[in-house]
């Protein structure tokens, strides 16, 4: 099929979820309009988003006793990448004709031509090479939360999605529900009042065995032999040299600094998405994290932690305080809000008139007012002023925009954003520091020392958009 993203002029723009962004006027699909996608990541969240691929929105290819896959594919997935042979195993297997590779540079080098568009759903220190790299040929990019590694790659990142042409898409699923799109609508209605403080929170950590992190014994960790068919070099990527322990990988990456953006850098771009949207935040001008605990050498997250952030007036809105609580750490549950007890993790935007609140995702608000309230509110709510596009499907929503010369809401322009404000703070909660954040030049004023942590240099023959800043 002929490469979609190289038509020589511009012609949408996207619903506006975020802002408008132009993009390419696409060539015809092929007569079964369907797309070539490659993917990388074929496991963990990888199987979770090639799987949405499939015509049942579950996504579920697990086989019959017959040995069968009986679901529609609509897409064609043309080529699979994949560091870890035992992890992308079972998508192997239900892609038999894809080319499998292990290094995504092969990969392009060998099939540009054939392919449309890319899903990357590797960890969070590898996004940026592969999506530059994709970009640079004119690639459709999907690509895991938080959208890249540091606040450089963000916005290398922006502005080449901009400069490509080409449709792009942050997996934050709860950006395509109907529920952030009420939040909007009821903030928008005047419904919350002028908000001034937000809480999210999101913990306690589960550190045992088959939890959400395993923790090291030591820092750093101890070397241990590499995995048969993992290449532990290329799961490194742009990250400096070390040895294997299996701490890093395949669970825990996250958890360590160099890898991974914490549990900040990953859930925030969920349960902050609705107030950083509805409220049309922007970056913050101080950032500060209380850390009770941090890890000496400031490579893993600590047990719990509270950032602080400060927003500034914005037109005619009220400065925001807004706290991340994590590792078991909640709000104070205040008495007009009605309740007991806080969900494990949810967030709330308190109003001059009502607060809000939701789960870790943003798909079911609700205000914190009498039962009897909330029931005479919902047969009368604020006008929907915002499309409304499927529930946790932004890779469908990616999909249709790029078929019809559309952007995604959570389009780069807007995902780059979203992911800097969490990364702020993860800088903070790393070093259990107060920040001080000149946004528009990107530095942070008060502690020089942590501007080399803005942008991280890349491992010889990584390196990727410096074109981008020329």
């Amino acid at each position: 099929m002929e490469n979609f993203s190289r038509r020589t002029f511009l012609k949408s723009a996207s619903f506006a979820a975020a802002g408008t962004l132009l993009i390419p006027n696409l060539l015809s699909c092929s007569p079964n309009n369907k797309l070539n996608i490659a993917i990388i990541g074929v496991g963990g969240r990888g199987e979770d988003n090639w799987q949405k691929l499939f015509s049942d929105e579950n996504g579920d290819t697990k086989k019959k006793k017959d040995g069968q896959i009986r679901k529609i594919l609509r897409e064609n997935v043309v080529a699979l990448c994949d560091v870890d042979e035992k992890r992308a195993a079972y998508g192997f297997e239900v892609f038999p004709k894809a080319k499998k590779y292990k290094d995504f540079r092969v990969m392009f080098d060998e099939m540009a031509n054939q392919i449309d568009a890319v899903i990357i759903s590797t960890p969070d220190h590898s996004h940026f090479a592969a999506t530059m790299i994709a970009m640079q040929l004119g690639k459709h990019v999907y690509v895991e939360k938080p959208l890249a590694h540091n606040i450089w790659q963000l916005r290398t990142m922006k502005k080449a999605a901009q400069h490509y042409r080409i449709v792009s898409q942050m997996g934050n699923q709860g950006h395509t529900t109907n529920g952030i799109r009420k939040i909007r609508e009821w903030y928008d209605a005047g419904v919350l009042g002028q908000v001034k403080e937000v809480h999210a929170w999101f913990g306690p950590y589960d550190f045992k065995p088959g939890g959400y992190w395993t923790k090291p014994d030591s820092f750093p960790p101890s070397a241990q032999p590499v995995p048969a068919g993992l290449d532990w070099d290329l799961w490194l990527g742009q990250a400096a040299e070390r040895p294997f322990n299996s701490a890093y990988c395949p669970k825990s990456w996250r958890g360590f600094y160099d890898f991974g953006n914490g549990l900040l850098g990953d859930w925030s771009c969920h349960t902050l998405d609705a107030p950083f949207w509805a409220l049309n935040l922007g970056m913050p001008h101080t950032v500060e994290a209380t850390v009770p605990n941090p890890v000496p050498d400031h490579s893993f997250i600590p047990d719990e932690s509270v950032i602080a952030y400060q927003f500034g007036t914005r037109g005619d809105k009220a400065p925001v305080n807004l706290y991340w609580h994590e590792g078991g750490s909640k709000p104070e549950i205040r008495p007009e809000w009605g309740v007991d007890k806080l969900p494990g993790s949810g967030m709330v935007m308190i109003g001059e008139k009502k607060t809000l609140i939701t789960g870790g995702r943003p798909n079911e608000p609700r205000l914190m007012v009498p039962e009897e309230e909330w029931q005479e509110f919902l047969k009368n709510p604020p006008a929907q002023t915002f499309k409304r596009i499927g529930e946790e499907l932004p890779q469908q929503e990616w999909i249709d925009c790029i078929k019809n010369n559309t952007l995604p809401g959570s389009n780069f322009e807007y995902a780059a954003d979203l992911s800097e404000m969490a990364l702020i703070g993860v800088l903070a909660q790393k070093f259990a520091a107060k920040i001080e954040y000149d946004a528009a030049n990107m530095k942070v004023t008060n502690r020089p020392d942590i501007n080399g942590f803005i942008r991280v240099p890349a491992r010889k023959g990584w390196s990727y958009g410096e074109n981008m800043w020329k």
